[in-house]
């Protein structure tokens, strides 16, 4: 029997893991597959800002893996990938053991590389609360509150992007005598949203007491943050949003990999130089169409990289993915609003919120139970 592999608990693979699931309990008899993830539970980024907010208990941002698995032949391994040799059809894994697989599916979700990041921010390792991964920032910013209640923290928020923003406004919300900065890194600020949303983001965050600074950390040491521009910034607890890099272990696979060090994929999802490799998410770049690294296609994703990876396994041809030309986006504003764009349209209001917070719940219902 062919050992399909399946490679982190991203948004995508809890849809495959849900697909197959459901084929094995029908009495389907699904290829014999292994599930490798960290953590025994995959938490939903889209609700981590609702969570810093103080709207959801971290349990409701999660799916369990156990429970989704229960009653199926898929096995589960609490553990992440140092090393992959693609010709050779292994992995290793962080306590030492070699797996070996006929098929593999790549789904690690975001990465934050602190020894990249170190080189790029001295003393970024030592004095930064990494939002990635996220179970860890899970179990760490509790004490952040914590301590802002027994004194007034300086806090900045280091990437301008979708997460810097959001959270920014998320602890804003949760504390309110805290003094907050977000540095936009030396891009403008949402810079990868239209104007008009751009605008609102700029309205939303002066509107908190937000401040914004178009600089960029070079350097962080205890108590202060050393800005590009030569400045010194007086801070207690930088938190690190920037965006995702790259798996360092992807370096050594033997996969043809893009630029930045993603794992190249053709239209179907799978690796332009490994045809038994499939991968989709923030670890992979589409050759045919660029893709901005969000968790919406990676959602969108997840039925494809089912289809395909059935076909696969069967001989069958694979299927393109099509990713729709625009799609919905939705940034919370800390206290229950936020602001929506599709394409060139946007809005703003407690409507928007709701309507964040039923998709977002909807999502972590699908996955909770069997």
């Amino acid at each position: 029997m062919k050992h399909l592999v399946l490679l982190g608990a991203g948004h995508a693979h809890v849809h495959v893991v849900k697909n197959y699931a459901q084929l094995a309990r029908h009495g389907a008899m699904p290829p014999q597959i292994t599930l490798v993830s960290p953590y025994p539970r995959q938490l939903y980024s889209g609700m981590l800002p609702g969570f810093i907010a103080g709207h959801y208990g971290l349990a409701q941002c999660g799916i369990e893996l156990e429970p989704l698995l229960a009653g199926t032949p898929i096995r589960l391994i609490l553990r992440s990938a140092v090393a992959l040799d693609a010709a050779a059809s292994q992995i290793t894994l962080d306590n030492g053991t070699v797996l070996g697989f006929d098929w593999l599916s790549v789904n690690t979700g975001p990465v934050q590389d602190r020894q990249r990041l170190e080189k790029q921010m001295p003393g970024v390792r030592e004095h930064g609360l990494f939002v990635r991964p996220i179970e860890a920032f899970g179990a760490l910013w509790p004490r952040v509150a914590e301590l802002a209640q027994t004194q007034a923290l300086r806090l900045t928020l280091v990437g301008g992007g979708a997460a810097g923003i959001e959270l920014a406004m998320a602890i804003r919300h949760r504390l309110p005598g805290a003094a907050l900065t977000l540095l936009t890194g030396g891009s403008p600020l949402a810079a990868n949203y239209p104007q008009a949303v751009q605008r609102r983001v700029a309205g939303a965050l002066k509107d908190r007491n937000i401040t914004v600074l178009v600089d960029a950390a070079i350097g962080f040491a205890a108590a202060e943050v050393q800005l590009a521009s030569g400045a010194r910034l007086a801070c207690d607890v930088p938190l690190i949003a920037t965006g995702a890099q790259a798996p360092a272990w992807l370096q050594g696979s033997g996969l043809a990999l893009d630029a930045q060090g993603f794992i190249a994929v053709d239209a179907c999802l799978r690796s332009t130089s490994h045809p038994q490799v499939f991968a989709a998410g923030d670890v992979s770049s589409r050759t045919d169409r660029p893709l901005a690294r969000s968790g919406v296609y990676a959602v969108r994703a997840g039925a494809a990289l089912a289809d395909n990876l059935e076909a696969a396994l069967s001989g069958q041809a694979l299927k393109r993915h099509q990713p729709p030309a625009h799609t919905l986006n939705l940034l919370s504003c800390g206290q229950r609003e936020a602001i929506a764009s599709w394409g060139p349209l946007s809005a703003q209001g407690r409507w928007v919120w709701w309507l964040k917070d039923r998709i977002d719940r909807g999502f972590i219902r699908r996955y909770q139970k069997p």
